[in-house]
């Protein structure tokens, strides 16, 4: 079975019908009929997602939180595959809105994509200067690499890990020091300690290995992280960074031995 994939543009006029979907009154059978929009995929690329205004932002988070959207009163399932790929334009602050804690809170990672370097950017205008200026992107090679069997064996790997309570601990200390620590206004949820837990099991996985390591949680508390809290005034008018106040907690809490 193939995985669904769903893509949406967002504007500041997009609405949370244009996402969710709308219920159309059919007069052939007398009856409402749901049109469903995008959000009905097993995997979904909200693309630009702080120019959506707050309605369509807080209607995206019952999909994220629950896997499942409410139209009209009525509950609807996106299945256990669901999951959201978001991006944000750092530069444009015209039309855009700043996400809320809470819908930051349901993002595992924060990932920063920077500029490619000089040789990649040679390859990605060879490549372009081979094809025709308005190239279809599903024409250009790209495959398919995982059925959604293969990711239900995958997610099965996953919950076979068990973490050790040093390693749980572990992790608990280091969000409990975000909690604490002076450069930092709101600290990480319990929600996000959870998240890095699961994230650290998976982590084992892929690399063959049904435990965890405190380098597992060290490589993964930045991206984890980053976006979960928030810098007080002092530390942003200094100009350190989350990465940084990061770091210095990963260097004051002692891991397992």
């Amino acid at each position: 079975m193939d995985l669904a994939f769903g893509r949406i543009q967002f504007t500041p006029d997009l609405m949370p019908g244009d996402a969710l979907g709308v219920n159309l009154f059919n007069f052939q059978t007398n009856s409402f009929v749901l049109t469903k929009g995008p959000v009905f995929a097993d995997i979904l690329l909200a693309d630009e997602i702080n120019r959506a205004p707050p309605k369509t932002q807080s209607a995206l988070l019952q999909a994220m939180n629950e896997r499942t959207v409410t139209i009209d009163g009525k509950d609807h399932s996106l299945g256990r595959n669901f999951f959201v790929i978001a991006t944000q334009n750092p530069i444009e602050q015209q039309g855009t809105y700043p996400l809320p804690e809470a819908q930051l809170d349901r993002f595992l990672f924060k990932l920063v994509v920077d500029f490619p370097d000089r040789d990649a950017e040679i390859a990605i205008l060879t490549r372009h200067a081979a094809q025709a200026l308005e190239t279809d992107a599903r024409t250009t090679g790209i495959a398919r690499v995982l059925s959604a069997d293969q990711l239900a064996r995958g997610r099965a790997l996953v919950d076979a890990i068990r973490l050790d309570a040093t390693l749980l601990t572990y992790i608990v200390d280091l969000i409990r020091a975000t909690r604490d620590d002076a450069d930092i206004l709101h600290g990480a949820s319990t929600r996000a300690a959870d998240a890095l837990a699961g994230a650290v099991r998976a982590r084992a996985a892929l690399e063959g290995r049904d435990y965890g390591l405190p380098d597992d949680v060290q490589a993964l508390l930045l991206p984890a992280l980053r976006h979960r809290i928030v810098l007080g005034p002092a530390a942003e008018i200094e100009g350190r960074t989350a990465p940084e106040v990061l770091r210095n907690i990963l260097n004051r809490v002692d891991a397992p031995r």
